[in-house]
């Protein structure tokens, strides 16, 4: 794209610099709920992947230097600001970051969640290719990516149109033809990226691609894993969540005898870094490309996967103790009182929703024992079917929170039914200033139950979804030398707000700068992917109680 805008309007941009997704607005709830329902339906009997699957895609070949920097962003294509400050920063010349010089990577691989709220093509138009033009108009780097959730909402059709064309989005160049790649490294490294459609199994045309990659490999050769979610964090309460990973480990790459030190996720929009013990292999979540943040502070100290489980006796398990995590654990607790603020502030077409459920179960209330109850059994209904499990399926933790939330929506609705009761004159405008009090108030009870809820690992989205934070990001840069990977996060700590036009720079200088400089950070040293993790002897045994009490103290030394 030649053309170098003269200033920010959409027409000189050639895109509507878009802001964040207010998650828990009525519009916004509806329509998500309808696209990911009709695509988990359909999506069951029209599976994208096998018709894309025809194309021919062979293994692409980046294996032709002695170092490549490769660039790792998921969980991109949210609010302008966000997104564009880590586009902006991946397609500079170089990063200066604790005392490294990094340049800027030849390859970018996107992990999913390329757009929000839902797959569409204007939404990626906007979101997404938009601010990435814009970052690098014309430097050539080639892209990659891989479909999260919500580029699976349309079926993954607005997916399959931009990344498997041959479409360019500035300087960077499409060339993969399916929804999955596999990439050559230097030093007898490997990229495999997989897609993984709601958390389903892998398709048998994907497999045998991969299977057929894995054919050029060799004994002890080191495979860098992408996948679309972390589901090792899960295997507590599922402990076949992770049996996908391992199942694909063993069957495509260590039946060639070679390894996979690395596995690098999006979807919960933080950093988070486990490292095996006794063992060297990493996971590494790193889906802070321009989402809303998601917490850190329900993150598990330590995990096991994969699990044995009916189906899977004999597997292997492994642990993983949890060495970092961005932001810290305290700054997200403090984040999340900050609920009651924030989510009627950022959401002000829920606080109009409650408002008119408060009403309408206020009035029920009043107009007799039926009603009551039928608004009772409605509020009941509504508080468990809200307590969404995420991920596996609902507990009695669910049932029980949820149903403890619809309880409260009552009480505030018998409350609020009193409180009339007490007027001699109730009249239509007595309802009227009874419609925001009853909105605040019950959007702050929500708020009150997200904050228990979530850290009990109930709506574990929702909480910061309602939050709406946009800072705190990070994207991935990789290193691929002889000396093997090296792994450097870089974490941003406030994105950009203000910003400028550049009509004046080279052609492949960024379209727009921020005013205000951004001031990356590395998250933890770089650190090698072949690195051994912790002892067991090593790792002193935590007990949650005193895991908690030991957060609580550093979120009060924070404030």
């Amino acid at each position: 794209m030649s053309h170098r805008p003269k200033d920010l309007s959409p027409e000189q941009l050639r895109f509507r610099p878009q802001g964040p997704v207010r998650w828990l607005s009525p519009r916004t709830l509806l329509d998500t709920s309808m696209r990911f329902g009709l695509a988990r339906v359909f999506g069951g009997y029209v599976d994208k992947r096998e018709i894309i699957g025809g194309r021919p895609q062979g293994v692409y070949n980046h294996a032709d230097r002695d170092e490549l920097w490769l660039d790792y962003v998921a969980d991109v294509g949210d609010g302008f600001n966000a997104t564009y400050s880590i586009a902006y920063l991946m397609a500079q010349d170089h990063i200066e970051v604790g005392g490294e010089r990094l340049p800027r990577g030849s390859v970018l691989v996107m992990g999913g969640d390329e757009v929000y709220p839902a797959g569409d093509w204007l939404e990626y138009e906007q979101r997404m290719k938009g601010p990435y033009e814009a970052a690098n108009p014309g430097h050539p780097v080639t892209l990659y990516a891989i479909p999260g959730n919500h580029d699976w909402f349309d079926g993954l059709t607005a997916f399959a149109r931009q990344f498997t064309e041959g479409r360019s989005v500035g300087g960077y160049k499409t060339v993969q033809k399916r929804s999955y790649f596999a990439l050559e490294l230097p030093h007898r490294w490997w990229l495999f990226a997989v897609d993984a459609q709601f958390d389903t199994h892998l398709d048998q045309t994907q497999i045998e691609y991969f299977r057929h990659a894995a054919e050029r490999m060799r004994k002890g050769d080191q495979v860098i894993l992408c996948v679309p979610q972390p589901s090792w964090l899960w295997t507590e309460d599922d402990p076949r969540s992770f049996d996908r990973i391992d199942h694909f480990i063993r069957d495509v790459v260590a039946v060639r005898g070679a390894r996979v030190p690395l596995v690098i996720t999006g979807d919960r929009h933080h950093y988070a870094h486990y490292e095996e013990v006794d063992g060297s292999r990493h996971l590494v979540t790193a889906g802070g490309g321009g989402a809303y943040l998601s917490p850190t502070h329900t993150l598990p100290e330590e995990l096991t996967a994969p699990r044995k489980s009916v189906p899977e006796p004999d597997a292997r398990e492994r642990d993983y103790l949890l060495t970092k995590e961005y932001p810290s654990k305290a700054k997200s607790m403090g984040y999340a009182f900050g609920i009651f603020a924030r989510l009627p502030w950022l959401n002000k077409g829920f606080v109009a929703l409650m408002a008119v459920v408060g009403l309408i179960a206020t009035v029920s209330i009043l107009e007799g024992t039926g009603t009551f109850v039928a608004v009772t059994a409605v509020l009941l209904g509504a508080g468990v079917g809200f307590a969404h499990p995420g991920q596996g399926s609902r507990t009695s933790r669910h049932y029980m929170l949820g149903g403890l939330h619809g309880l409260a929506q009552v009480a505030l609705s018998w409350g609020g039914a009193q409180l009339i009761r007490m007027f001699d004159d109730v009249s239509l405008w007595t309802y009227l200033a009874y419609l925001p009090v009853a909105g605040l108030v019950g959007t702050w009870l929500v708020g009150l139950y997200l904050v228990v809820a979530n850290r009990l690992g109930v709506n574990t989205n929702e909480l910061f979804a309602g939050l709406g934070v946009i800072d705190q990001k990070c994207f991935l840069r990789i290193k691929v030398a002889a000396d093997g990977v090296t792994v450097y996060p870089i974490g941003l700590d406030r994105v950009g707000r203000r910003w400028v036009a550049d009509p004046d720079g080279a052609p492949t200088d960024s379209f727009i700068k921020p005013v205000d400089p951004l001031k990356p950070r590395l998250i933890e040293p770089g650190f090698a992917a072949l690195h051994p993790g912790p002892r067991s002897s090593e790792v002193p045994p935590q007990h949650p109680v005193r895991r908690l009490v030991a957060q609580a103290g550093e979120w009060f030394k924070l404030g």
